[in-house]
C-alpha cells in the first residue's frame, strides 16, 4: 500500500511539474494544427493572452476591437507614465462607446494618448478589419523610436480596397515581415483579423520591436551665429560711370575685418557679397565694438544689392 501511495505522489508530482513549465503545450486544445500555434503560443508565455478554463483559443474566430486594443496595449508595454493631467483622464473623453468602468477603458486611454488612432465612435464589441489592426500594430511600433524601413513599395492583388490612411501601415508591415498577403496574393483589407492572425502580427512586431535597433536622432544643427551685426550697403558716386559701394557692420572688437568676397551682375542688379576676417586666436584685443567695412567699384548702370555672408 505504501509504495502504491508513493508511486501516486509521483505521478502527480510529475504532472504538475509539466503543467508548469511545459505548460504552453497543453494551453489550448485547438491550435494544434493552426498556422499560428508557435506565435500564439510565445505570447501564452509572455502572458499576453490566457486560456479561459476552457482550453480553447478558438484561433479562427475574429477579434474584438475591445480584445485588439487590450493586446496591442498590454504587448508592446504602452503607458502614459510621463503624462501629467489635469484631472484624471477618462475613455469617455476620447471615445463615445467605451464605458469609464469597462475593464478594458485604461487600454483605451494608453491607445489614444500614444497616438494609435482608433476612431473616436468604434464599438469596442465589434469587430477588427485586418488594415485597422495593421495601421494599429505600426502606430505602437513607431512609438518605441524611428526605424529605417526599406523604399520599396509591396503591390498586392487587392491594394484597390485599402483604406487609404492605412496603406503606409500596411507596407511598413509587409517590408518588415510583420504582416504577409495570403496565398492567393490579397492582403483582404476589410476582412475582420482572426484571432491567430492577430497573435501572429502582434508577436511579430513585438519581435521586430526587440531585435530592431531605431534610428539615432539626428541632432538639430545649431544655427551659426554671425559675430558681426547691423550689416549695412551704401554706395556713392565715384566719377562719371562708377560707383563706390560699401558694406558696413559693428564687431564686438578690432580683430574682425570685412572683405568684399564677390559681386555677382543680374538683372540690372550688382549682388555683393561679404567674407568675415576672424581674428587671430592668439591675439588679445580690447572689448570695443568697432566698425569695420570694404568696400567695392561698379558700374552705375548697376544698382547695388546686399546678398549677405559668403560661405
Amino acid at each position: 500500500m505504501k509504495k502504491s501511495y508513493k508511486s501516486l505522489f509521483l505521478f502527480l508530482a510529475v504532472m504538475l511539474f509539466s503543467l508548469t513549465a511545459g505548460g504552453s503545450a497543453f494551453a489550448f486544445n485547438d491550435i494544434q494544427k493552426d498556422a499560428g500555434r508557435s506565435y500564439i503560443e510565445q505570447l501564452q508565455k509572455k502572458g499576453l493572452i490566457k486560456g479561459d478554463g476552457s482550453g480553447m483559443f478558438k484561433p479562427k474566430n475574429a477579434m474584438t476591437v475591445q480584445t485588439a486594443v487590450s493586446l496591442i496595449v498590454n504587448g508592446f508595454g504602452l503607458n502614459i507614465d510621463t503624462i501629467r493631467f489635469i484631472k484624471e483622464p477618462k475613455a469617455s473623453d476620447y471615445f463615445t462607446k467605451v464605458k469609464d468602468n469597462a475593464y478594458y477603458a485604461k487600454a483605451f486611454i494608453v491607445a489614444n494618448l500614444n497616438g494609435l488612432e482608433i476612431p473616436r465612435d468604434i464599438d469596442p464589441n465589434g469587430k477588427v478589419t485586418r488594415e485597422q489592426y495593421a495601421h494599429w500594430i505600426y502606430k505602437a511600433i513607431i512609438t518605441k523610436g524611428e526605424y529605417a524601413w526599406i523604399e520599396m513599395y509591396q503591390t498586392f492583388k487587392d491594394e484597390d480596397k485599402v483604406t487609404k490612411n492605412y496603406m503606409d501601415s500596411i507596407q511598413k508591415l509587409l517590408i518588415g515581415k510583420i504582416a504577409s498577403v495570403d496565398a492567393s496574393g490579397k492582403f483582404r483589407p476589410k476582412d475582420a483579423i482572426t484571432r491567430s492572425e492577430a497573435a501572429v502580427m502582434l508577436a511579430k512586431g513585438i519581435a521586430f520591436v526587440k531585435n530592431t535597433k531605431p534610428v539615432p536622432p539626428v541632432e538639430p544643427e545649431q544655427p551659426v551665429v554671425s559675430p558681426l551685426y547691423d550689416v549695412k550697403l551704401t554706395s556713392e558716386a565715384y566719377g562719371a560711370d562708377a560707383l563706390k559701394v560699401t558694406i558696413s557692420a559693428q564687431a564686438p572688437h578690432p580683430g574682425y575685418g570685412i572683405e568684399i568676397a564677390n559681386v555677382a551682375f543680374k538683372d540690372k542688379q550688382a549682388i555683393v557679397t561679404y567674407r568675415i576676417l576672424k581674428p587671430d586666436p592668439a591675439a588679445l584685443y580690447p572689448q570695443v565694438i568697432t566698425k569695420v567695412q570694404a568696400s567695392v567699384y561698379v558700374d552705375k548702370a548697376y544698382t547695388p544689392v546686399l546678398g549677405g555672408e559668403a560661405k
